[in-house]
């Protein structure tokens, strides 16, 4: 089954779509890989979901990437006497250690990391940050603020702290009992929450151990200021717009959304742009003219992958808004204007021989007009680079490790598939004539070139790329 685009299409599951018929149409409808809500899923369903998409990957002869996504720490307010309370702007309120219910002047607030981090001048935003106040004083038992917009504030409310680096891990104790279970079981992504810098995902990675990979998810000011180096220990990135619009002016998330995709791009890590693209069709049959613009910037972007929330998870219409992202996707990259986009954002190959083979592969096939570009991959890597390059010709990414294909079901412009090794270079080059004829790309009389690592079976060593003609038979 060939995708007629290069992005790639996350769809979460949840009530709305958690039958395994109803996982088969999403992925018909243009669903590359399913993101399952650790926060609202146990061990028994994540293992029930997981051995789902594998029936589905098995009757289809496909392969489908698992996103697992970890909740992370979640911050709350204690609770009031009658389940909420009005606050207005200009008021003073206090968050105290107090465990009793609160009432309009103060709060119970439950995490006394936060007393120990924050300062005056930080802001505290409440409810999805609905309501804003400033920290004018510290104590040990208390911190005093002045309200800057005012509501209700009602019991358990979530709270954002954008100023402050809070000094608690990123995995909770929940959270590394889900990645050990999501990593045990087979789910080829594991995102983690609540990244603010470098050494959260470090942690995360030796707990994951090489079973999955390891994404990244900006959400917090304080991990845009170490992208880099979040960057470079990560597999790859997703722009978690929602938080990350409750903690920064809404006005700077796009430049933020580029400004992350376009960094992701140049580190060669595979970028996820996620979180309210299509919100209008949890409830309706189609989308706001401004969420489909909204879509069709992260595909002009370049992003790797485009993901699905509520509106696959408990939307009214999943199948149908997996369709229309797709449809969304193909229309862009079909438009005269997007090749010119992707090509101007292009950045340089790496001094490695893997970058240059790659960018040498992209080069000859676009010159001479080649059907695809056939890579050879073991640990993934080749794929990965080959898609950094963002070739206009397609790419068909041949592994002999099931878990490798399945994990670059996530990344721009790669068409998986699952093959033996090649036992010489005769074999290798002819096995991928084959299988690009096979899979629709290219037809007798036409041209390939395979790219692969030489002694064979080699990972990382990316070092050969060779022309290739379909025989006539």
């Amino acid at each position: 089954m060939r995708r007629n685009r290069s992005v790639k299409v996350i769809a979460t599951l949840g009530p709305a779509s958690s039958s395994p018929e109803m996982i088969e149409k999403l992925f018909l409808a243009g669903a590359d890989v399913f993101r399952i809500n650790m926060s609202h899923t146990s061990h028994k369903l994540l293992e029930e979901l997981h051995g789902a998409i594998r029936q589905v990957e098995q009757k289809l002869n496909r392969p489908i990437g698992i996103l697992a996504d970890l909740q992370g720490p979640k911050l709350r307010l204690g609770t009031f006497q009658g389940g909420e309370v009005r606050i207005t702007a200009g008021q003073t309120f206090t968050f105290d250690t107090d465990p009793a219910p609160g009432d309009a002047t103060r709060v119970h607030l439950r995490h006394p990391e936060i007393f120990s981090a924050v300062k005056p001048g930080d802001n505290l935003l409440v409810n999805d940050g609905r309501l804003r106040v400033e920290i004018t004083d510290v104590k040990p038992d208390r911190i005093s603020t002045r309200v800057i917009f005012g509501g209700v504030m009602s019991d358990k409310k979530g709270l954002n702290l954008p100023d402050t680096i809070l000094p608690i891990p990123a995995l909770t104790e929940k959270d590394r009992a889900d990645l050990d279970f999501a990593a045990n079981i087979g789910v080829d992504w594991i995102a983690l929450s609540f990244v603010q810098r470098p050494e959260d995902v470090a942690e995360a990675r030796k707990l994951i151990a090489g079973r999955a990979g390891v994404m990244a998810k900006i959400e917090k000011p304080s991990a845009l200021n170490v992208l880099q180096e979040i960057l470079e220990i990560s597999d790859g990135i997703m722009v978690a717009r929602g938080d990350l619009g409750v903690e920064l002016p809404l006005e700077t998330v796009p430049a933020r959304q580029k400004q992350i995709t376009r960094a992701a791009r140049r580190a060669g890590r595979p970028v996820v742009v996620a979180t309210q693209m299509l919100e209008s069709m949890i409830v309706e049959p189609v989308p706001t003219r401004a969420e489909v613009s909204d879509v069709a910037t992260a595909v002009y972007e370049g992003a790797d992958a485009i993901m699905l929330s509520a509106e696959s998870a408990t939307g009214k219409w999943p199948d149908k808004a997996v369709a229309t992202m797709d449809a969304i996707a193909r229309s862009v990259e079909n438009d005269a204007f997007y090749r010119g986009i992707i090509t101007a954002q292009r950045s340089e190959p790496e001094p490695t021989s893997a970058d240059a083979i790659s960018a040498a592969a992209r080069q000859v096939a676009e010159t001479l007009k080649l059907s695809a570009i056939v890579c050879y991959t073991a640990s993934g890597s080749t794929g990965i680079r080959m898609s950094r390059e963002r070739p206009d010709v397609p790419i068909i990414a041949l592994s002999p490790i099931t878990a490798t294909s399945r994990r670059l079901a996530l990344v721009w412009g790669l068409h998986c598939v699952l093959t033996d090794d090649a036992h010489d270079l005769d074999d290798m080059v002819s096995r991928a004539c084959d299988i690009a004829q096979a899979e629709g790309f290219a037809a007798p009389g036409e041209r390939i070139i395979v790219t692969a690592g030489v002694p064979l079976g080699t990972p990382g060593a990316t070092n050969m790329l060779r022309v290739a003609y379909l025989n006539r038979d």
